[in-house]
């Protein structure tokens, strides 16, 4: 079996976390109703990976590629949109969310860079979800929907994500060791 040369897999990992924001943006306004409470974007179930692969790039590439994964992402989901005709207000709230909750979330992983990487996958996490999540719902729908229903939003959102999330940080952790 080969892999990928150390030097691609920030870049990899740099285009797999542009395509997952790029999903999770296109798919934004489909719900799926959870059997509870919740109304569940299908967009989050891309967007949880999100979160893992930052945190992988930060790994693999350190603070500048973090950085060069973010921009990549603004600038690709900004040009999508563009071309696609999404609203305003879609794009404008991906954008600020994405800016402030990737930011926050490597702010808290880079602080605590001496620690163990799980501890700074929950930390920055437990952070960017809910930032992430809050600001999103609250710019896209605010307005367009009930309170009550950005309300449910939020609430699938940030439990979609920890859940997802913390699925993919395992299954990543687990392939690293045995590598």
């Amino acid at each position: 079996m080969t892999h990928a040369p150390k030097a691609a897999l920030p870049l990899l990992l740099i285009a797999l976390y542009a395509l997952s924001i790029l999903l999770a943006n296109l798919t934004l306004n489909t719900f799926i109703p959870l059997p509870v409470y919740g109304l569940l974007s299908v967009g989050t179930i891309f967007f949880a990976a999100v979160f893992t692969l930052r945190d992988r790039i930060h790994r693999a590439g350190g603070l500048n590629a973090v950085y060069l994964a973010i921009a990549a992402a603004l600038i690709v989901n900004t040009v999508v949109a563009l071309l696609t005709g999404t609203p305003w207000r879609f794009v404008g709230a991906s954008f600020l969310a994405i800016l402030a909750g990737e930011l926050a979330d490597t702010a808290v992983y880079q602080r605590l860079i001496q620690r163990s990487w799980w501890t700074r996958v929950l930390a920055s996490n437990a952070v960017s979800v809910p930032l992430d999540s809050v600001l999103f719902n609250l710019l896209a729908f605010w307005g367009d929907m009930p309170a009550a229903q950005i309300s449910q939003i939020i609430f699938a959102d940030i439990l979609a994500k920890y859940l997802i999330a913390a699925l993919f940080a395992f299954r990543v952790r687990h392939a690293a060791r045995a590598a």
